[in-house]
Protein backbone atom coordinates (compact mmCIF):
# COMPACT_ATOMS: atom_id res chain seq x y z
CA UNK A 1 0.00 0.00 0.00
CA UNK A 2 1.56 3.30 -1.12
CA UNK A 3 -0.99 6.04 -0.31
CA UNK A 4 -3.06 6.66 2.79
CA UNK A 5 -5.89 9.20 2.84
CA UNK A 6 -6.73 10.45 6.30
CA UNK A 7 -8.34 13.21 8.34
CA UNK A 8 -9.48 13.94 11.87
CA UNK A 9 -13.27 14.19 11.89
CA UNK A 10 -15.12 16.20 14.52
CA UNK A 11 -17.11 13.08 15.50
CA UNK A 12 -17.12 9.42 14.56
CA UNK A 13 -20.58 9.85 13.03
CA UNK A 14 -19.17 12.33 10.49
CA UNK A 15 -17.91 10.40 7.45
CA UNK A 16 -15.50 12.37 5.25
CA UNK A 17 -17.02 13.00 1.83
CA UNK A 18 -13.88 14.76 0.60
CA UNK A 19 -11.58 11.79 1.20
CA UNK A 20 -14.00 9.47 -0.55
CA UNK A 21 -13.98 11.76 -3.58
CA UNK A 22 -10.20 11.52 -3.68
CA UNK A 23 -10.23 7.74 -3.37
CA UNK A 24 -12.90 7.41 -6.07
CA UNK A 25 -10.78 9.45 -8.48
CA UNK A 26 -7.36 7.86 -7.88
CA UNK A 27 -7.53 5.98 -11.19
CA UNK A 28 -4.66 3.51 -11.58
CA UNK A 29 -3.45 4.35 -8.09
CA UNK A 30 -6.70 3.37 -6.39
CA UNK A 31 -5.60 -0.22 -5.72
CA UNK A 32 -2.64 1.01 -3.71
CA UNK A 33 -4.62 3.66 -1.81
CA UNK A 34 -6.42 3.22 1.52
CA UNK A 35 -8.63 5.47 3.63
CA UNK A 36 -8.41 5.75 7.42
CA UNK A 37 -10.38 8.31 9.43
CA UNK A 38 -9.71 9.44 12.99
CA UNK A 39 -11.59 11.63 15.46
CA UNK A 40 -10.31 14.78 17.15
CA UNK A 41 -9.40 14.14 20.77
CA UNK A 42 -7.61 10.86 20.04
CA UNK A 43 -4.02 10.51 21.31
CA UNK A 44 -1.47 11.79 18.84
CA UNK A 45 0.83 8.81 19.37
CA UNK A 46 -1.97 6.36 18.65
CA UNK A 47 -2.93 8.17 15.43
CA UNK A 48 0.69 8.16 14.22
CA UNK A 49 1.08 4.51 15.15
CA UNK A 50 -2.03 3.53 13.20
CA UNK A 51 -0.93 5.59 10.18
CA UNK A 52 2.47 3.90 10.11
CA UNK A 53 0.88 0.47 10.45
CA UNK A 54 -0.11 0.88 6.79
CA UNK A 55 3.56 1.49 5.83
CA UNK A 56 2.53 4.32 3.49
CA UNK A 57 4.87 6.21 1.20
CA UNK A 58 2.43 9.13 0.95
CA UNK A 59 -0.13 10.34 3.49
CA UNK A 60 -2.77 12.81 2.33
CA UNK A 61 -4.34 14.85 5.14
CA UNK A 62 -7.69 16.67 4.86
CA UNK A 63 -7.33 19.87 6.89
CA UNK A 64 -10.30 21.82 8.22
CA UNK A 65 -10.85 24.55 10.77
CA UNK A 66 -11.86 22.04 13.44
CA UNK A 67 -8.82 19.74 13.07
CA UNK A 68 -5.90 21.95 12.04
CA UNK A 69 -4.32 22.22 15.49
CA UNK A 70 -4.45 18.49 16.23
CA UNK A 71 -3.43 17.63 12.67
CA UNK A 72 -0.36 19.86 13.07
CA UNK A 73 0.69 17.82 16.11
CA UNK A 74 0.10 14.55 14.27
CA UNK A 75 2.14 15.60 11.25
CA UNK A 76 4.95 17.00 13.42
CA UNK A 77 5.24 13.68 15.25
CA UNK A 78 4.90 11.67 12.03
CA UNK A 79 7.77 13.59 10.41
CA UNK A 80 9.89 13.05 13.53
CA UNK A 81 9.52 9.26 13.66
CA UNK A 82 9.13 8.63 9.90
CA UNK A 83 10.71 11.51 7.97
CA UNK A 84 10.70 9.45 4.78
CA UNK A 85 6.87 9.50 4.63
CA UNK A 86 5.65 12.19 2.22
CA UNK A 87 2.87 14.38 3.64
CA UNK A 88 0.43 16.06 1.25
CA UNK A 89 -2.07 18.58 2.60
CA UNK A 90 -5.43 19.66 1.19
CA UNK A 91 -8.69 21.13 2.38
CA UNK A 92 -10.22 24.58 2.97
CA UNK A 93 -8.13 25.46 6.01
CA UNK A 94 -4.84 25.27 4.08
CA UNK A 95 -6.06 26.51 0.71
CA UNK A 96 -5.64 30.18 1.66
CA UNK A 97 -2.99 32.19 3.53
CA UNK A 98 -0.93 29.02 3.54
CA UNK A 99 2.54 30.59 3.73
CA UNK A 100 2.08 31.59 7.35
CA UNK A 101 0.80 28.23 8.60
CA UNK A 102 3.02 25.92 10.64
CA UNK A 103 1.26 22.81 9.31
CA UNK A 104 2.23 23.80 5.75
CA UNK A 105 5.85 24.48 6.71
CA UNK A 106 6.35 20.98 8.16
CA UNK A 107 4.62 19.17 5.29
CA UNK A 108 6.03 18.22 1.89
CA UNK A 109 3.30 19.28 -0.53
CA UNK A 110 0.11 21.33 -0.54
CA UNK A 111 -2.86 21.24 -2.89
CA UNK A 112 -5.11 24.28 -2.75
CA UNK A 113 -8.74 24.09 -3.81
CA UNK A 114 -10.12 21.12 -5.76
CA UNK A 115 -8.13 17.93 -5.34
CA UNK A 116 -10.06 15.41 -7.45
CA UNK A 117 -7.62 15.59 -10.38
CA UNK A 118 -4.56 17.20 -8.84
CA UNK A 119 -4.03 14.82 -5.92
CA UNK A 120 -3.76 11.60 -7.96
CA UNK A 121 -1.54 13.40 -10.49
CA UNK A 122 0.77 14.64 -7.72
CA UNK A 123 0.92 11.17 -6.13
CA UNK A 124 1.85 9.64 -9.48
CA UNK A 125 4.70 12.09 -9.89
CA UNK A 126 5.95 11.46 -6.35
CA UNK A 127 5.89 7.69 -6.81
CA UNK A 128 7.00 7.40 -10.44
CA UNK A 129 8.71 10.69 -11.27
CA UNK A 130 9.60 13.18 -12.33
CA UNK A 131 9.61 14.45 -8.75
CA UNK A 132 7.53 17.66 -8.37
CA UNK A 133 9.66 20.76 -7.93
CA UNK A 134 6.97 22.99 -6.46
CA UNK A 135 5.60 22.54 -2.95
CA UNK A 136 2.23 24.21 -3.61
CA UNK A 137 -0.05 22.99 -6.37
CA UNK A 138 -3.23 24.84 -7.34
CA UNK A 139 -6.04 22.33 -7.65
CA UNK A 140 -7.42 21.90 -11.16
CA UNK A 141 -11.20 22.13 -11.42
CA UNK A 142 -12.31 19.48 -13.93
CA UNK A 143 -15.64 19.33 -15.77
CA UNK A 144 -18.22 17.96 -13.34
CA UNK A 145 -18.87 14.97 -15.61
CA UNK A 146 -15.21 13.93 -15.23
CA UNK A 147 -15.47 13.57 -11.45
CA UNK A 148 -16.24 10.02 -10.40
CA UNK A 149 -18.90 9.97 -7.68
CA UNK A 150 -17.75 8.41 -4.39
CA UNK A 151 -20.91 7.00 -2.84
CA UNK A 152 -20.09 3.32 -3.39
CA UNK A 153 -17.15 3.88 -1.04
CA UNK A 154 -19.45 4.35 1.94
CA UNK A 155 -19.13 1.03 3.74
CA UNK A 156 -21.96 -0.98 5.24
CA UNK A 157 -20.75 0.22 8.65
CA UNK A 158 -20.92 3.84 7.44
CA UNK A 159 -24.47 3.30 6.23
CA UNK A 160 -25.51 1.71 9.50
CA UNK A 161 -23.84 4.07 11.97
CA UNK A 162 -22.84 7.37 10.35
CA UNK A 163 -24.25 10.44 8.64
CA UNK A 164 -23.95 10.07 4.87
CA UNK A 165 -22.94 13.36 3.26
CA UNK A 166 -23.98 13.83 -0.36
CA UNK A 167 -23.96 16.70 -2.85
CA UNK A 168 -25.91 17.33 -6.02
CA UNK A 169 -23.81 20.43 -6.73
CA UNK A 170 -20.71 22.30 -5.65
CA UNK A 171 -20.16 25.99 -5.19
CA UNK A 172 -22.45 28.93 -4.57
CA UNK A 173 -23.42 32.00 -6.62
CA UNK A 174 -23.76 34.25 -3.59
CA UNK A 175 -20.96 36.41 -2.21
CA UNK A 176 -21.51 36.55 1.56
CA UNK A 177 -18.15 37.73 2.83
CA UNK A 178 -18.04 35.58 5.96
CA UNK A 179 -18.29 32.37 3.90
CA UNK A 180 -15.64 30.60 1.81
CA UNK A 181 -18.25 30.09 -0.89
CA UNK A 182 -17.97 33.83 -1.54
CA UNK A 183 -14.91 32.89 -3.60
CA UNK A 184 -16.90 30.63 -5.94
CA UNK A 185 -18.02 32.01 -9.28
CA UNK A 186 -21.24 30.04 -9.37
CA UNK A 187 -22.72 26.67 -8.43
CA UNK A 188 -21.79 23.65 -10.55
CA UNK A 189 -24.32 20.78 -10.67
CA UNK A 190 -23.51 17.11 -11.08
CA UNK A 191 -25.45 15.21 -13.75
CA UNK A 192 -28.76 14.64 -12.00
CA UNK A 193 -29.56 11.19 -13.38
CA UNK A 194 -26.15 9.85 -12.40
CA UNK A 195 -26.46 11.39 -8.95
CA UNK A 196 -29.92 9.95 -8.32
CA UNK A 197 -28.70 6.54 -9.49
CA UNK A 198 -26.09 6.72 -6.74
CA UNK A 199 -28.74 7.69 -4.19
CA UNK A 200 -30.82 4.73 -5.37
CA UNK A 201 -27.87 2.43 -4.77
CA UNK A 202 -27.28 3.83 -1.28
CA UNK A 203 -30.95 3.40 -0.41
CA UNK A 204 -30.91 -0.18 -1.67
CA UNK A 205 -27.97 -0.85 0.66
CA UNK A 206 -29.93 0.45 3.63
CA UNK A 207 -29.11 4.16 3.76
CA UNK A 208 -31.93 6.19 5.28
CA UNK A 209 -30.19 9.35 6.51
CA UNK A 210 -28.96 11.70 3.76
CA UNK A 211 -27.33 15.05 4.53
CA UNK A 212 -26.91 17.29 1.49
CA UNK A 213 -23.97 19.66 1.73
CA UNK A 214 -25.05 21.78 -1.26
CA UNK A 215 -24.87 25.47 -0.32
CA UNK A 216 -27.97 26.30 -2.35
CA UNK A 217 -30.26 23.30 -2.66
CA UNK A 218 -33.22 25.36 -3.91
CA UNK A 219 -31.25 27.42 -6.43
CA UNK A 220 -32.56 25.35 -9.37
CA UNK A 221 -36.17 24.53 -8.58
CA UNK A 222 -36.53 21.84 -11.25
CA UNK A 223 -33.56 19.97 -9.83
CA UNK A 224 -34.82 20.46 -6.27
CA UNK A 225 -38.21 19.01 -7.18
CA UNK A 226 -36.68 15.95 -8.82
CA UNK A 227 -34.50 15.25 -5.80
CA UNK A 228 -37.41 15.71 -3.39
CA UNK A 229 -39.55 13.45 -5.57
CA UNK A 230 -36.91 10.75 -5.22
CA UNK A 231 -37.37 10.83 -1.45
CA UNK A 232 -41.15 11.12 -1.68
CA UNK A 233 -41.21 7.98 -3.82
CA UNK A 234 -39.16 6.16 -1.19
CA UNK A 235 -41.49 7.35 1.56
CA UNK A 236 -44.54 6.19 -0.36
CA UNK A 237 -43.03 2.80 -1.17
CA UNK A 238 -41.65 2.21 2.33
CA UNK A 239 -43.82 4.09 4.87
CA UNK A 240 -42.62 1.84 7.70
CA UNK A 241 -38.95 2.39 6.83
CA UNK A 242 -38.78 6.11 6.02
CA UNK A 243 -35.88 8.16 4.73
CA UNK A 244 -34.67 11.40 6.31
CA UNK A 245 -33.15 14.17 4.19
CA UNK A 246 -31.37 17.38 5.25
CA UNK A 247 -31.00 20.34 2.86
CA UNK A 248 -29.53 23.84 3.12
CA UNK A 249 -32.19 26.25 1.90
CA UNK A 250 -31.94 29.77 0.48
CA UNK A 251 -34.53 31.53 2.71
CA UNK A 252 -36.08 33.98 0.23
CA UNK A 253 -36.51 31.60 -2.72
CA UNK A 254 -39.49 29.34 -2.12
CA UNK A 255 -41.83 29.37 -5.14
CA UNK A 256 -45.20 27.65 -5.04
CA UNK A 257 -43.97 24.55 -6.88
CA UNK A 258 -41.37 23.93 -4.18
CA UNK A 259 -43.87 24.60 -1.40
CA UNK A 260 -46.18 22.01 -2.95
CA UNK A 261 -43.40 19.43 -2.91
CA UNK A 262 -42.36 20.26 0.65
CA UNK A 263 -45.93 20.00 1.91
CA UNK A 264 -46.05 16.34 0.86
CA UNK A 265 -43.37 15.24 3.33
CA UNK A 266 -44.60 13.72 6.60
CA UNK A 267 -43.22 14.42 10.08
CA UNK A 268 -39.66 13.29 10.63
CA UNK A 269 -38.61 13.05 6.98
CA UNK A 270 -37.27 16.50 6.10
CA UNK A 271 -34.97 19.06 7.70
CA UNK A 272 -33.92 22.45 6.39
CA UNK A 273 -30.91 24.46 7.48
CA UNK A 274 -31.75 28.07 6.70
CA UNK A 275 -29.12 30.78 6.87
CA UNK A 276 -30.64 34.12 7.86
CA UNK A 277 -27.40 35.32 9.53
CA UNK A 278 -28.75 38.86 10.01
CA UNK A 279 -32.02 40.71 9.54
CA UNK A 280 -30.19 44.06 9.46
CA UNK A 281 -30.27 45.47 5.87
CA UNK A 282 -27.23 47.70 6.47
CA UNK A 283 -25.18 44.76 7.73
CA UNK A 284 -26.34 42.59 4.84
CA UNK A 285 -25.20 45.21 2.36
CA UNK A 286 -21.88 45.61 4.15
CA UNK A 287 -21.06 41.89 3.89
CA UNK A 288 -22.49 41.49 0.36
CA UNK A 289 -25.40 39.33 1.43
CA UNK A 290 -28.41 39.65 -0.85
CA UNK A 291 -31.59 38.68 0.94
CA UNK A 292 -35.20 39.80 0.81
CA UNK A 293 -35.95 39.83 4.53
CA UNK A 294 -39.70 39.99 4.17
CA UNK A 295 -39.77 37.04 1.78
CA UNK A 296 -37.41 35.12 4.05
CA UNK A 297 -39.63 35.74 7.07
CA UNK A 298 -42.78 34.83 5.13
CA UNK A 299 -41.17 31.59 3.94
CA UNK A 300 -40.05 30.57 7.41
CA UNK A 301 -43.55 31.30 8.69
CA UNK A 302 -45.03 29.20 5.89
CA UNK A 303 -42.65 26.32 6.65
CA UNK A 304 -43.61 26.50 10.31
CA UNK A 305 -47.34 26.63 9.73
CA UNK A 306 -47.86 24.69 6.50
CA UNK A 307 -45.17 21.98 6.43
CA UNK A 308 -43.82 19.20 8.63
CA UNK A 309 -40.18 20.09 7.93
CA UNK A 310 -37.88 20.58 10.88
CA UNK A 311 -36.17 23.97 10.67
CA UNK A 312 -32.70 24.86 11.88
CA UNK A 313 -32.20 28.61 11.28
CA UNK A 314 -28.84 30.36 11.61
CA UNK A 315 -27.93 33.80 12.96
CA UNK A 316 -24.38 35.16 13.29
CA UNK A 317 -23.35 37.55 16.06
CA UNK A 318 -20.33 39.79 15.60
CA UNK A 319 -20.76 40.80 11.95
CA UNK A 320 -19.33 44.25 11.15
CA UNK A 321 -21.92 46.94 11.77
CA UNK A 322 -24.16 44.67 13.86
CA UNK A 323 -24.71 46.05 17.36
CA UNK A 324 -26.08 44.03 20.25
CA UNK A 325 -29.31 45.98 19.92
CA UNK A 326 -29.74 45.27 16.20
CA UNK A 327 -28.82 41.61 16.69
CA UNK A 328 -31.37 41.37 19.49
CA UNK A 329 -34.01 42.85 17.19
CA UNK A 330 -33.23 40.22 14.56
CA UNK A 331 -33.19 37.43 17.12
CA UNK A 332 -36.59 38.43 18.46
CA UNK A 333 -37.97 38.64 14.94
CA UNK A 334 -36.72 35.15 14.18
CA UNK A 335 -38.00 33.73 17.47
CA UNK A 336 -41.46 35.09 16.67
CA UNK A 337 -41.42 33.02 13.46
CA UNK A 338 -41.20 29.90 15.65
CA UNK A 339 -38.46 27.81 14.00
CA UNK A 340 -37.59 24.56 15.73
CA UNK A 341 -34.00 25.67 16.36
CA UNK A 342 -32.13 28.95 16.25
CA UNK A 343 -28.46 28.27 15.78
CA UNK A 344 -26.76 31.22 17.46
CA UNK A 345 -23.33 31.38 15.83
CA UNK A 346 -20.39 33.66 16.56
CA UNK A 347 -18.53 35.13 13.57
CA UNK A 348 -15.34 33.30 12.60
CA UNK A 349 -12.64 34.54 10.26
CA UNK A 350 -12.31 31.67 7.83
CA UNK A 351 -9.04 31.87 5.93
CA UNK A 352 -9.50 33.48 2.53
CA UNK A 353 -12.88 35.06 3.20
CA UNK A 354 -13.35 38.72 2.21
CA UNK A 355 -14.66 39.66 5.68
CA UNK A 356 -11.14 40.83 6.60
CA UNK A 357 -11.55 43.92 4.41
CA UNK A 358 -13.61 45.43 7.24
CA UNK A 359 -10.96 44.79 9.91
CA UNK A 360 -9.65 48.32 10.30
CA UNK A 361 -12.86 50.32 9.89
CA UNK A 362 -14.92 48.10 12.20
CA UNK A 363 -12.16 47.14 14.61
CA UNK A 364 -12.51 43.39 14.05
CA UNK A 365 -10.39 41.41 16.50
CA UNK A 366 -10.22 37.64 15.98
CA UNK A 367 -8.70 34.85 18.02
CA UNK A 368 -5.38 33.97 16.32
CA UNK A 369 -6.04 30.26 16.87
CA UNK A 370 -8.64 28.06 15.19
CA UNK A 371 -11.57 28.43 14.89
CA UNK A 372 -10.63 32.17 14.73
CA UNK A 373 -13.71 33.39 16.61
CA UNK A 374 -14.26 37.12 16.81
CA UNK A 375 -13.25 38.53 20.20
CA UNK A 376 -14.40 42.14 19.80
CA UNK A 377 -15.27 44.79 17.25
CA UNK A 378 -16.04 48.48 17.08
CA UNK A 379 -19.58 48.02 18.38
CA UNK A 380 -19.16 45.07 20.78
CA UNK A 381 -16.33 44.99 23.29
CA UNK A 382 -14.63 41.80 24.50
CA UNK A 383 -16.66 41.43 27.70
CA UNK A 384 -19.95 41.82 25.83
CA UNK A 385 -18.83 39.40 23.12
CA UNK A 386 -18.13 36.83 25.84
CA UNK A 387 -21.66 37.32 27.13
CA UNK A 388 -22.92 36.53 23.63
CA UNK A 389 -20.73 33.42 23.49
CA UNK A 390 -22.24 32.21 26.78
CA UNK A 391 -25.74 33.04 25.50
CA UNK A 392 -25.07 30.81 22.48
CA UNK A 393 -23.90 27.92 24.64
CA UNK A 394 -26.79 28.14 27.10
CA UNK A 395 -29.26 28.54 24.23
CA UNK A 396 -28.11 25.19 22.90
CA UNK A 397 -28.51 23.59 26.33
CA UNK A 398 -31.94 25.02 27.07
CA UNK A 399 -33.69 25.99 23.83
CA UNK A 400 -32.20 23.82 21.09
CA UNK A 401 -32.04 20.70 23.25
CA UNK A 402 -35.84 20.36 23.15
CA UNK A 403 -35.85 19.54 26.86
CA UNK A 404 -37.63 22.70 27.98
CA UNK A 405 -40.49 22.89 25.49
CA UNK A 406 -43.07 24.20 27.96
CA UNK A 407 -40.69 26.15 30.18
CA UNK A 408 -38.91 28.09 27.43
CA UNK A 409 -41.81 30.40 26.42
CA UNK A 410 -42.28 31.34 30.07
CA UNK A 411 -38.56 31.96 30.46
CA UNK A 412 -38.42 34.17 27.36
CA UNK A 413 -41.65 36.13 27.76
CA UNK A 414 -42.36 38.80 25.16
CA UNK A 415 -38.70 39.78 24.51
CA UNK A 416 -36.79 36.57 23.92
CA UNK A 417 -33.27 37.93 23.54
CA UNK A 418 -33.36 40.29 26.50
CA UNK A 419 -34.89 37.74 28.86
CA UNK A 420 -32.55 34.94 27.84
CA UNK A 421 -29.54 37.24 28.12
CA UNK A 422 -30.59 38.05 31.67
CA UNK A 423 -30.91 34.33 32.39
CA UNK A 424 -27.55 33.64 30.75
CA UNK A 425 -25.80 36.29 32.85
CA UNK A 426 -27.45 34.91 36.00
CA UNK A 427 -26.60 31.29 35.19
CA UNK A 428 -22.95 32.09 34.58
CA UNK A 429 -22.74 34.12 37.78
CA UNK A 430 -24.21 31.22 39.75
CA UNK A 431 -22.36 28.32 38.10
CA UNK A 432 -19.17 29.81 36.60
CA UNK A 433 -19.58 27.18 33.89
CA UNK A 434 -20.69 26.95 30.28
CA UNK A 435 -19.92 23.27 29.76
CA UNK A 436 -20.37 20.12 31.78
CA UNK A 437 -23.60 21.26 33.36
CA UNK A 438 -25.51 18.08 34.17
CA UNK A 439 -29.13 18.07 33.07
CA UNK A 440 -30.43 17.63 36.62
CA UNK A 441 -28.43 20.65 37.76
CA UNK A 442 -29.56 22.71 34.78
CA UNK A 443 -33.20 21.91 35.53
CA UNK A 444 -32.67 22.95 39.15
CA UNK A 445 -31.01 26.20 38.11
CA UNK A 446 -33.83 27.08 35.73
CA UNK A 447 -36.30 26.47 38.54
CA UNK A 448 -34.31 28.62 40.94
CA UNK A 449 -34.12 31.43 38.39
CA UNK A 450 -37.88 31.37 37.79
CA UNK A 451 -38.47 31.57 41.53
CA UNK A 452 -36.05 34.47 41.95
CA UNK A 453 -38.02 36.26 39.25
CA UNK A 454 -41.21 35.87 41.24
CA UNK A 455 -42.70 32.51 40.26
CA UNK A 456 -44.13 30.39 43.06
CA UNK A 457 -42.00 27.30 43.77
CA UNK A 458 -44.86 24.87 43.26
CA UNK A 459 -45.71 26.53 39.95
CA UNK A 460 -42.07 26.45 38.79
CA UNK A 461 -41.71 22.80 39.81
CA UNK A 462 -44.89 21.87 37.97
CA UNK A 463 -43.78 23.71 34.85
CA UNK A 464 -40.41 21.97 34.80
CA UNK A 465 -42.01 18.63 35.59
CA UNK A 466 -44.07 18.97 32.43
CA UNK A 467 -40.76 18.92 30.54
CA UNK A 468 -38.57 16.79 32.75
CA UNK A 469 -39.56 14.19 35.31
CA UNK A 470 -36.31 13.62 37.14
CA UNK A 471 -33.01 11.74 36.75
CA UNK A 472 -34.57 8.26 36.68
CA UNK A 473 -37.17 9.10 34.05
CA UNK A 474 -36.61 9.80 30.39
CA UNK A 475 -37.15 13.30 29.13
CA UNK A 476 -40.72 13.76 27.94
CA UNK A 477 -40.95 13.28 24.17
CA UNK A 478 -40.93 16.54 22.27
CA UNK A 479 -42.79 16.92 18.97
CA UNK A 480 -39.58 15.96 17.12
CA UNK A 481 -40.00 12.40 15.84
CA UNK A 482 -37.44 9.70 16.55
CA UNK A 483 -35.77 10.05 13.15
CA UNK A 484 -35.38 13.78 13.74
CA UNK A 485 -33.96 13.08 17.17
CA UNK A 486 -31.42 10.76 15.55
CA UNK A 487 -30.42 13.45 13.06
CA UNK A 488 -30.18 16.18 15.68
CA UNK A 489 -27.94 14.03 17.83
CA UNK A 490 -25.58 13.42 14.92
Amino acid sequence: MSILLTTLNARYTHASLGLRYLLANMGELQEQTRLQEFVIGAKTTEIVERILAYSPKIVGFGIYIWNVEESTKVIAMLKRVAPHVIVVLGGPEVSYESNEQEIVKISDYLITGWGDVTFPKLCGEILNGPKPLMKTHAGVQPPMADIKLPYSLYTDDDIKNRTLYVEASRGCPFKCEFCLSALDKTAWPFALDAFLAEMESLHARGARLFKFVDRTFNLNIKTSLKIMQFFLDKLEANPDDPVYAHFELVPDHLPDALKEGISKFPHGALQFEIGIQSFNPAVQTLVSRKQDNQKAADNIRWLTEQSHAHMHVDLIAGLPGETVESFAEGFNKLWALNPHEIQFGILKRLRGTPIIRHTQEYGLVFDPYAPYTILANRDIDFATMQRLVRFARYWDLVANSGRFTNTLPVLLGDTAFEHFMAFSDWLYANTDATHRIALERLVAMVGKYLQERGMDKAEADALLASDYAGPKTKVVETPAPKRQARRLAA
